[in-house]
């Protein structure tokens, strides 16, 4: 029986085993980590249960730019897979996979798949990259050819081949950045397509939330809906985890893999929050040969929902991502996290689309800017005060505005080489 059906007791115990087996592992194979257990003093054999993983420090993302072959746990010959992903240095992290780590991976989309309610007789249309060193799109090809489905590759943008293909082959799925679906709905309005009634009838979504909170579809899950009334789903997942949290049919939360990852949630003093509150996502990864990781710091803050799913699974679901730990504003005052910013935006009807950007004053204290896009406006000054206004109606402080051509604005959030729209830009990082 799937270990996520089973009770709380028995997915512990498994974890438990899998933490055992993967500290030998790290001890025996990984330069980085038997580095790690020699400088802090660690008895792997005293690291028996979930809590005790506490005694083993963090690993941070600068931490795998700065020593990245020590990760490597195999021979370069035994390496099927390169990827890169962002680093916080500046350069990319480069991640790699076995033959073996592949297998997990697809194993991993396949079961993820499942519990969005694909099946083997389904057609998905993947509006991802399969290219360009991502993990993402080759993981979802993987995962749906072990589950049997049928899958089309098209890759992200151009709406007019999305929609050629859907009109062609009639796939019932499709897998997109959720924004990326009200350009496909724009496209189709303007060039009378009848969307409403085409092939399409559910949508798995990546890279971006669409929920709340409290699971409540967010602006951006309301506007896809009042268009077209598909069924959406979030996931939520990172290369470093090599692992998807996918919400099952009931909408409550991303669904936790135990045999797959541990996690935790820590506080900015590094320590475990209570049950329920928010903080950042630590995870170790089980299973992985290439680059295992152990307490990896995600940088994004979650909440844990521990209660049985009306789904039957016992495994704990994670909330949608609040935001980037990083992300973090201290502005005249006030600490903000960028999602409030988003939402007086989101809420605004002639904001077409924004970016907002932080960087440092002369003081070295954070300076916001909001760069909004927005189209038939000429009463610049009278505009900008009434953004301003918005925001210190909303959040009690408002930013620097920069009203800006909402086509020209939207090359700089939908970059050719991007998956995911850029809607935040730190520039405090750059600083010295």
């Amino acid at each position: 029986m799937n270990i996520e059906f089973q009770s709380k007791t028995e997915i512990k115990l498994l974890q438990e085993k899998k933490l055992r087996e993967l500290l030998l592992y790290l001890q025996n194979n990984s330069p980085y980590y038997q580095k790690v257990f020699e400088k802090n003093m660690i008895n792997i054999d005293k690291i028996i249960h979930l809590e005790d993983l506490q005694q083993i420090p963090f690993t941070e993302k600068q931490d795998l730019q700065l020593y990245n072959e020590e990760f490597l746990c195999v021979s370069k010959e035994k390496v099927i897979d390169f990827i890169t992903t962002s680093g916080t240095l500046g350069d990319p992290v480069t991640f790699v996979m076995t033959d073996k780590d592949l297998d997990r991976l697809a194993y991993n989309e396949k079961i993820s798949f499942a519990c969005a309610g694909v099946k083997n007789t389904d057609i998905v249309q993947l509006m991802t990259t399969i290219d360009k060193r991502f993990m993402a799109g080759l993981a979802y090809f993987l995962g749906l050819r072990a589950l049997g489905a049928g899958v089309i590759r098209v890759g992200n943008g151009i709406p007019e081949l999305q929609w050629d293909t859907i009109n062609r082959i009639k796939p019932n799925t499709i897998m997109c950045v959720p924004s990326f679906i009200l350009h496909i709905i724009k496209y189709a309005e303007e060039h009378g397509i009848d969307y409403r009634n085409s092939s399409i009838k559910k949508v798995v979504c990546i890279g971006e939330n669409l929920r709340e909170q409290d699971f409540s579809l967010n602006l951006l899950g309301k506007r896809i809906k009042a268009k077209w009334d598909v069924d959406l789903y979030s996931t939520y997942a990172s290369t470093e985890m090599a692992t998807t949290f996918a919400e099952c049919e009931y909408g409550c939360g991303g669904h936790h893999h135990p045999e797959l990852i541990i996690c935790e949630i820590i506080d900015n003093n590094g320590n475990i929050v209570k049950d329920g509150e928010a903080g950042e996502l630590v995870v170790t990864t089980l299973g992985v040969e290439g680059m295992p990781l152990l307490r990896f710091k995600t940088g994004d803050m979650v909440s844990f929902h521990t209660e049985k799913c009306r789904c039957g699974r016992n495994s704990m679901r994670i909330s949608p991502v609040i935001c980037r730990v990083n992300h973090l504003l201290k502005y005249k005052g006030t600490t903000l996290y960028p999602p409030a910013i988003y939402d007086v935006l989101d809420n605004t009807h002639y904001v077409e689309n924004y970016l907002v950007e932080v960087s440092l004053d002369e003081n070295g204290n954070d300076a916001v800017l909001v760069r909004a896009g927005v189209k038939g406006v000429n009463e610049l000054d009278g505009l900008i005060k009434e953004l301003k206004d918005l925001f210190r109606a909303r959040i009690r402080v408002a930013p620097e505005i920069e009203i800006c051509n909402a086509d020209d604005l939207r090359k700089i959030i939908f970059p050719d080489l991007n998956r995911k729209p850029i809607k935040f830009i730190d520039k405090r990082t750059l600083k010295i």
